[in-house]
C-alpha cells in the first residue's frame, strides 16, 4: 500500500532527532500504535446501575403527572 501525505515540518524534525528516516519514524509510531490495546469499556457493576439511575430519578418529583389524554392544547398550555 501507497500512502501520500504532506508531512509537517515538525515531523520531520522529531524523525531527525532521533535519527530515522522519516518513512521509519512513521512506521515506528504506527506500529506503537498498533501495538497497545483496545481499551475495552467495562461493564457496570448492579450497585453503579442503581447509582445512576437514582441520580437520575432525585428530581422526579418535581415533574408533573401526565393528564389522562395528552392534547395540542395541553402541550402548549403555558405558552398564549
Amino acid at each position: 500500500m501507497i500512502v501520500t501525505v504532506n508531512i509537517p515540518d515538525e515531523l520531520a524534525a522529531q524523525a531527525k532527532a532521533r535519527g530515522l528516516s522519516l518513512e521509519a519514524y512513521v512506521q515506528e509510531m504506527l506500529a506503537q500504535q498498533l501495538a497497545r490495546p483496545v481499551e475495552i469499556q467495562q461493564l457496570r457493576t448492579p450497585e453503579e446501575i442503581r447509582t445512576w439511575l437514582d441520580s437520575l430519578a432525585q428530581l422526579s418529583d418535581k415533574i408533573p403527572p401526565l393528564s389522562e389524554t395528552i392534547s395540542r392544547e395541553w402541550i402548549y398550555q403555558d405558552r398564549d
